[in-house]
């Protein structure tokens, strides 16, 4: 029998649109992201996150540029960025660095079920990015 495989996409990364691009490379910048000086000065920029994965930032006036009836989405979607960091002290530390810095918390740090310290800090765009811990095994009684 000699079927054909069934297609299987290639992820290549992550795009979202921003409103201002210097706000939201300022955030991004925030937790750690490089991002070259001057970036924000473009319509559209790309980090390489992984080998071959980009995580990229758009303006509306670059889309609107090839799809003339885009319409930037309204509030939040369901869909969140996912971060671990180093340690449960560091999701604390860099979740109180962004709120310090006016970014509006989404979820303050808890320790979460899963074995995790988390949190969630919103994006200038409103979109949630949560920070969490490695995972700590419970304590066995």
């Amino acid at each position: 029998m000699n079927e054909k495989a069934p297609l299987r996409p290639t992820f290549t990364g992550v795009h979202f649109w921003v409103s201002e691009m210097a706000a939201s490379l300022a955030f991004y910048r925030a937790i750690g992201f490089y991002i070259p000086d001057g970036a924000e000065a473009s319509e559209f920029v790309d980090l390489e996150v992984a080998e071959g994965v980009v995580f990229a930032f758009g303006t509306h006036t670059l889309t609107t540029g090839y799809h003339a009836g885009f319409v930037p989405s309204a509030g939040r979607g369901a869909n969140y960025l996912q971060f671990v960091l180093d340690s449960r002290e560091a999701v604390d530390a860099l979740y109180g660095k962004l709120t310090g810095a006016g970014y509006l918390s989404h979820l303050a740090p808890i320790d979460a079920f899963w074995g995790a310290r988390y949190a969630e800090v919103l994006d200038p765009d409103g979109n949630a990015v949560g920070f969490q811990s490695p995972r700590v095994p419970p304590p066995i009684v």
